[in-house]
């Protein structure tokens, strides 16, 4: 068949069809401790039943007392871990157990097979580089246990022999527990069971019939519809529960369209780590969809802790939280006594196949666990200027006419954007690398048309190849045998968007490097340098396989089952992208590349987007949540399309998406192919404005964008942050996930009821001080302030004590408004200080990072004196860009005179005008250089 869309298998429909996709009483590894139970779940039954075989076994062991035991008299202790065995009591098997102190205040536990039938996989590639190792000191503790300490002393673990436990112990406090609940899971590689007949019939001995059984309970042969799939070596899964104490708030583990705050899970639900082609997803739902970030973060006041369970294997985690008790009866000796009991979070963790790899990320704060995830898998990459500003796409448009006309149309209502995107349609009969030479006879052209508005284009690249003896594409990659294999070796084949397709390996580096090669301007005919990529669909999508992804017996690389690596396999296609269009330009250009499918480190390749959303208010609500929970995990470019993807939104929807968005650091318009257009113009000249306001209002705020990313890349400081992590003492912040901090000074509360004339806004801290942005009013923190809201309104708030730079003037594109001026927000805190920082570079090459060519300013606000001096004296980056207004929010007087000072020392008098209402000082026609120190004197 030549194309093979979505419709025609019932994935395109308004919502999604749950029936399709497996929920956890369907996971054999899950399934079990559920079984005679089933009769209660007929609606999930009928959603879902086939995620559960491996949670199945696993929930057996919830009852149980433990069944391991650390051999202490085994222990050894090398240069970078302690191991020492783990034997189960019951069967006499040994576990290899290693802890490792890490820079950083990190401990790594690993468990594996102590002698596998064949080695077990372990994720490569995440980990930017083998984590520096801190020797830990043992000591003995009570009879039966060992306690390891970093060189400090501060952090310890306290290891028990029986039942084998592990305390993380921070200032003599147990903050965390390891198989406290006995719930440590770990199913050994077999000998099939036919081989081992075989063998030990020749040997003469009994045969094991226990094999039989599992076969019987579906974990040999696992069935989901008409899929069935074989496991050569029997079930492999692994599962450890971590006992967290004194934390009712745990955050992280996306990607769900669930609330930010993690939530108590049970009867059979859990949170599902698996990613799948979710087309009009649920909301409100744990089930698996695009991307899986194995990593969640528990905070109360006080303590942020991080547990990072590598493993890209399907993944369940459960969440069962205790809430403290006032007191609880204890018997001491005779007498029965009253104790506190501290609130407690239990979570467990159960893997399908590899080992347990779990890092421990001990903080104390929210941004010391930001550095120490950041330090294993790596800061967000620092993307291109361009990609900061808004992106206009459609699945799809037409042709080069279609392009040109909206291009236009964007000029003509003076509505800047940066990116048009091409959907699958501009290629040839979906052939990737290739172009319609119907649609677009000359995209050379095109691009030339958008270069020259300082424009950039963005196509689309999956990872299925259509089955063509002709495509030049297929016949190379088929040639040098670089597409997964199925299980009985031939290339694996499934059907997308080109219909019969075979599916890169890249998980193979040889592979990665030729599709590197293909993004060459030689190789890529028609392409540019202002041409940029797209993976989406890399799940993997197999519209006709198991849950519309790759079935797990297919082979990669290596030999390891697909099972193995799942979740990863979009990460390397990304990973692949991103280095081929850093070498078609000689590594001198920065690339961007949007991913659908992503894992732990994806933030080092690009940025990742929500995937199909709906155009429904409920969804614009959610992705607010979705968004942080991206961002504390490490992956700051994130965003949602606006006006949702799937059907068509209301022209209030459609602004107040446009108004969100363009306070959300990934800021693209789309939607599929069955809806009506959408361009920004299409709604009447009332909704054209408000939406021209809003995104002109990034425009305005590029600068500050730019600055953030900068952190973010250098420091692991989030973009957007939720409210608990720039106030996190304040309990009152723990569950907001409807409004949230934009780098440390703004607070942005997106409108997402219909016809609302008011929202409750949040202003935390009870000694900050927050300013109205447009109309500078000034509210206390620490209450609720109700706002009113028209369809104009976007309640943003600027903080005290912060400084946040910002464009004049607006261009049509970033890159028409590289010259124009600067101006300065100074909002003064109850003190009457403020402080702010300015980074600038030449916005698309690594110039910032190999020559050290970069602006790095820091403003600060004292004594009624406004400095602007270098916040890092490496850079050098000559600049004649000038600051041009000051608006100075909160002074309380006005000043009889307003000086510049420069070093050279001479004064001007500055002209100015103060407004007492708002106690707002603006200072205009200035011309200070940005990149020079000087001195604003108010007197």
């Amino acid at each position: 068949m030549e194309t093979a869309g979505k419709e025609e298998i019932s994935v395109e429909d308004e919502a999604v069809d749950k029936n399709v996709f497996k929920d956890c009483s369907k996971i054999a590894f899950y399934r079990y401790i559920y079984r005679m139970n089933f009769q209660e779940w007929d609606y999930w039954v009928k959603v879902c039943i086939c995620v559960l075989h491996i949670c199945r076994r696993q929930k057996q062991q919830r009852s149980r007392k433990s069944i391991y035991q650390a051999l202490l008299e085994s222990v050894t202790t090398g240069k970078e871990s302690t191991r020492f065995q783990v034997v189960n009591k019951a069967t006499k098997v040994s576990l290899l157990a290693e802890i490792y102190g890490i820079e950083g205040n990190i401990f790594r536990l690993k468990i594996n097979e102590e002698t596998p039938l064949k080695p077990r996989y372990e994720v490569p590639d995440v980990l930017t580089n083998k984590p520096s190792t801190v020797r830990l000191v043992s000591g003995s503790g009570d009879t039966g246990s060992l306690i390891l300490a970093d060189g400090k002393g501060d952090l310890k673990c306290h290891i028990t022999a029986n039942p084998f436990k592990v305390d993380l112990v921070s200032e003599e406090e147990v903050v965390m527990s390891i198989n406290s609940l006995g719930q440590l899971y770990f199913e050994h590689l077999q000998i099939p069971l036919k081989q081992r007949v075989t063998k030990e019939n020749e040997e003469g001995a009994s045969v094991d019939t226990s094999q039989e059984n599992q076969e019987d309970l579906g974990l040999w042969e696992e069935k989901f519809g008409k899929f069935v799939d074989v496991k050569v070596n029997g079930p492999a899964s692994v599962g450890l529960d971590f006992s967290l104490h004194g934390f009712e708030h745990l955050y992280g583990i996306p990607q769900h369209a669930e609330s930010h705050q993690l939530k108590n899970t049970g009867n059979g639900d859990a949170y599902r780590l698996y990613n799948l082609d979710v087309y009009g997803y649920k909301i409100h739902d744990k089930m698996g969809i695009y991307g899986s970030v194995p990593y969640l973060l528990a905070h109360k006041p006080g303590r942020t802790l991080g547990i990072f369970w590598l493993n890209a294997s399907e993944t369940l985690v459960e969440v069962n939280t205790e809430p403290a008790a006032k007191y609880t009866l204890t018997q001491m000796g005779p007498v029965a006594a009253k104790q506190k009991v501290r609130s407690r979070t239990d979570v467990r963790w159960m893997s399908e196949s590899g080992i347990i790899d779990v890092f421990l990320l001990t903080g104390p704060m929210p941004s010391d666990v930001f550095k120490q995830y950041s330090y294993l898998t790596g800061t967000q990459a620092m993307p291109p200027l361009f990609s900061l500003g808004y992106h206009q796409c459609r699945w799809n448009y037409e042709n080069e006419q279609d392009v040109k006309a909206v291009d236009a149309g964007f000029d003509e209502h003076n509505i800047p954007y940066d990116v048009m995107w091409l959907d699958i349609e501009h290629t040839e009969g979906k052939r990737y690398f290739t172009w319609d030479k119907k649609r677009f006879p000359n995209p050379k052209r095109l691009q030339e048309l958008l270069r020259s508005k300082k424009r950039k284009l963005v196509v689309i690249s999956d990872p299925h190849i259509k089955v063509d003896p002709d495509y030049s594409v297929y016949t190379k990659a088929k040639g040098q045998g670089f597409f997964v294999k199925n299980h009985e070796g031939g290339d694996f084949e499934g059907v997308c968007w080109p219909g019969l397709s075979s599916y890169l390996d890249f998980t193979s580096p040889k592979v990665r490097e030729w599709y590197s090669g293909l993004f060459a301007f030689s190789a890529y005919q028609g392409s540019t340098d202002i041409l940029h990529i797209w993976n989406d669909m890399n799940e993997p999508s197999v519209f006709r396989g198991p849950e519309l992804t790759m079935q797990k017996s297919a082979i990669h690389h290596g030999n390891w089952e697909h099972r193995e690596l799942h979740n990863i396999y979009g990460f390397y296609q990304q990973m692949a992208t991103a280095e081929g269009l850093i070498q078609r330009s000689k590594g001198k250009e920065r690339p961007f590349v949007l991913t659908r499918s992503f894992f732990a480190g994806s933030q080092k390749y690009g940025a990742v987007w929500t995937g199909d959303n709906t155009a429904e208010w409920s969804y614009l609500k959610i992705s607010i949540p979705m968004l942080l929970t991206l961002s504390i995990t490490g992956i700051s470019f994130c965003g949602a399309d606006v006006g949702g993807f799937i059907g068509n939104p209301e022209a209030e929807l459609l602004v107040r998406w446009y108004q969100a968005g363009a306070y959300q650091p990934f800021f693209r318009g789309h939607a599929t192919m069955n809806t009506k257009r959408r361009e920004p113009w299409l709604f009447g000249e009332r909704h054209t404005q408000l939406i021209r306001e809003a995104v002109k209002e990034r425009y305005t705020l590029l600068p500050y964008w730019y600055s953030l990313f900068y952190r973010a890349h250098v420091a692991a400081e989030p973009v957007v942050r939720p409210l608990w992590t720039e106030f996190p003492n304040e309990l009152e912040t723990f569950g907001v996930e409807d409004e949230y901090m934009l780098g440390s000074a703004l607070l942005v509360h997106p409108v997402t009821e219909p016809k609302a004339t008011t929202v409750d806004v949040f202003l935390p801290g009870s000694n900050e001080v927050w300013y109205g942005s447009k109309t500078f009013a000034y509210w206390e923190g620490a209450r609720t302030v109700k706002i009113p809201v028209a369809l104009d309104t976007i309640p943003v708030f600027q903080r005290g004590g912060s400084i946040v730079p910002i464009k004049t003037t607006v261009g049509k594109s970033t890159g028409c408004m590289t010259d124009s001026p600067y101006g300065l927000r100074v909002a003064l805190s109850p003190k009457g200080s403020a402080m702010g920082e300015f980074y600038l570079d030449d916005g698309h090459s690594f110039q910032y990072l190999h020559q050290k060519q970069f602006l790095h300013r820091k403003f600060s606000f004292c004594s009624d004196v406004l400095m602007n001096s270098c916040a890092d004296e490496k850079g050098h980056y000559p600049s004649k860009h000038v600051v041009e207004k000051i608006f100075i929010l909160g002074l309380k007087k006005q000043p009889s005179a307003v000086t510049t000072h420069s070093p050279d020392g001479k004064d001007q008098p500055v002209a100015f005008t103060y407004c007492a209402k708002t106690s707002t000082l603006s200072l205009e026609k200035l011309s200070l250089n940005i990149g020079a120190d000087w001195e604003v004197h108010i007197k």
